[in-house]
């Protein structure tokens, strides 16, 4: 199947990311969703929304769904047979439920600061997950528990994400460190732990932050919850300690929109830069 189904002008692609390939963040589907906007904008499937003056500016949901549904099959390209979460939430942003491959989007959540670690452990997700199927087949009533754990601590997350805009209390924050702690102690237990996810657990832990795994786990990336009250001291004393442990990580923020079209003047001097030697 072709996304450009009438005659277009050749067109060079320049791609540029912050995001580190291969670590289970996300890097093809965002690729993919931003190639599909690209192209659909150029064949005339979907509209310019950038109007004059404005410096950024998102398509309608009828055209983000349209945006999705080639993102989704440039992702079966890449990895066979993929969920569709990670193009999702790069075509939507914000945050999104997933359940028994139904995806449903968070009408209402907070921006969250994290610190975003990369163990740069290589993992296999496909060894990862056979791993998790064999310990449920070998000892289900004990695994399986697990699971439904796992799952009430999702949505016990979601409860708490959707009242925080209404009522902004630093009290959240406890409860989702709390959430953030049994969660990485689960999946321990399922297998897709790993020690280089230990000691960053640990570093962390010794500044007052909590952390867990993202991704498939075995390595890859963790996630630090960054509270509004966190001091600039301890995020680079933590920062300084995980790098001597030769991880790699950055400040960022989660819930924050999907695929957005951004004029010339809106993009920072390094993406200028690297699109002025094209």
């Amino acid at each position: 199947v072709c996304l450009c189904s009438r005659d277009v002008p050749s067109v060079d692609i320049l791609v540029w990311s912050e995001l580190p390939t291969g670590a289970g963040l996300g890097s093809s589907a965002a690729y993919a969703v931003c190639l599909a906007a690209a192209l659909l904008m150029v064949c005339g499937a979907i509209s310019c929304p950038l109007q004059e003056g404005e410096s950024t500016a998102r398509w309608t949901e009828e055209e983000l769904t349209l945006i999705n549904s080639w993102a989704f099959q440039g992702e079966r390209v890449i990895h066979g047979n993929p969920s569709g979460v990670d193009n999702a939430v790069g075509t939507w942003g914000g945050a999104l439920r997933y359940q028994a491959g139904k995806i449903t989007p968070l009408k209402r959540v907070p921006t969250l600061r994290i610190l975003l670690t990369n163990t740069k452990v290589p993992r296999s997700t496909k060894v990862l997950v056979a791993g998790v199927k064999e310990k449920i087949l070998k000892f289900p009533a004990i695994m399986n528990p697990v699971l439904d754990s796992i799952d009430a601590i999702s949505q016990e997350c979601q409860s708490v994400l959707e009242e925080m805009p209404a009522n902004p209390s630093p009290e959240y924050y406890p409860v989702l460190e709390e959430l953030f702690d049994i969660n990485q102690h689960h999946l321990n237990v399922l297998g897709v732990g790993h020690p280089s996810l230990d000691s960053l657990c640990q570093v962390t832990a010794s500044h007052g932050l909590h952390s867990k795994l993202t991704g498939a786990g075995g390595g890859g990336c963790a996630i630090t919850l960054l509270p509004p009250d966190t001091s600039p001291l301890a995020m680079e004393a933590a920062k300084q300690d995980l790098c001597a442990c030769g991880f790699e990580c950055w400040e960022t923020k989660i819930g924050a929109p999907g695929v957005t079209l951004h004029s010339l003047s809106s993009l920072n001097t390094q993406v200028l830069h690297v699109l002025s030697q094209s």
